[in-house]
């Protein structure tokens, strides 16, 4: 269970005043071994602070083991969007989740449970993002681009990530809890994981929830094209497989409203991928298969094209 770490986040997080440095001594607090590196990142509307938490695990690639490497990345605008509104913003619920998931792995280090693999989790702290017209509810925007954002979280040693996002700006997802994405890489919408699935199954007890993808979701923002939201923009920045963790609701919610994260929920996905992140440390856990993306490839060629802007 990561109720306690939910809501001791949470706690943290709404706060007008919070910055990278308050969640970094919290985890510091956790584990004095937590290995937490924050620093601001500069954009056209503002700043934000970014950060990383490094998790080693016992055949990690850290210690010159063999494991593989999971990344957690928890996406969002902001968690404040001050002064148009105050307090915690649903649009929060990604970091609250990833840095939830970074205070477990913490806690289970201190109490001697190590995982296999290392897990590296990151997201951004802002309590001062701007809001952004969209349909059919607005947008969380950024004080920063996302493409700035992808650079600081997506790196060479990562195997596979989840990223997670709330999902609640739209009509496509009817369901409170969260869902799955189809395994995105390189520009190919892949099969559902089906390892990933008998998690969601074990870790919900119940049937599982996966949210659809267009071709528009896995292309840059800045295209000027219509996304569900910005969950699966690591996809454009890295060569591993990605898949988007939404956590939902059955209506319509705006990223930029107060008081619509449901713990229960954010919970529920929170331990969700530290399930994924244990199992994925012992091989247990396939997000593809590595025969059939590569007779894609030669079938119809590259689809890498899709990571970019495109040709404007």
């Amino acid at each position: 269970m990561l109720i306690k770490q939910v809501i001791e986040v949470f706690d943290i997080l709404d706060s007008s005043t919070v910055d990278g440095n308050a969640v970094k001594v919290y985890l510091e607090s956790v584990n004095p071994n937590a290995n937490v590196e924050v620093y601001p990142l500069v954009g056209p509307k503002g700043s934000t602070d970014m950060v990383k938490v490094r998790i080693p695990g016992t055949r990690g690639k850290s210690s010159g083991g063999d494991a593989p490497t999971i990344g957690i990345l928890g996406r969002l605008g902001g968690i404040g969007a001050r002064p148009e509104m105050i307090g915690f913003v649903s649009d929060g619920d990604g970091a609250l989740a990833a840095l939830a998931v970074a205070a477990k792995l913490l806690d289970m280090q201190r109490k001697g449970d190590y995982l296999d693999g290392d897990v590296f989790v990151s997201t951004q702290i802002c309590p001062h993002a701007p809001t952004a017209p969209h349909k059919p509810v607005p947008f969380m925007g950024s004080p920063v681009e996302m493409s700035q954002v992808n650079r600081e979280e997506v790196s060479p040693e990562l195997d596979a990530i989840l990223t997670v996002d709330t999902t609640k700006g739209n009509r496509v997802i009817n369901t409170r809890g969260f869902a799955i994405s189809n395994t995105v890489k390189k520009g190919w919408i892949l099969p559902v994981s089906e390892t990933l699935l008998d998690i969601m199954q074990r870790t919900t007890g119940q049937l599982p929830w996966v949210f659809p993808l267009s071709m528009q979701d896995i292309t840059p923002y800045g295209n000027d094209v219509y996304h569900l939201n910005s969950i699966l923009q690591p996809c454009t920045a890295t060569d591993a497989p990605c898949v988007g963790v939404a956590i939902t609701t059955e209506t319509p919610v705006p990223g930029c409203a107060t008081g619509a994260s449901h713990f229960a929920d954010v919970e529920e996905a929170s331990r969700f991928m530290l399930e994924v992140a244990k199992s994925f440390g012992r091989g247990e856990v396939s997000f593809y298969d590595p025969a059939e993306y590569d007779r894609l490839q030669k079938l119809y060629g590259s689809m890498a094209h899709l990571q970019t802007l495109g040709r404007e």
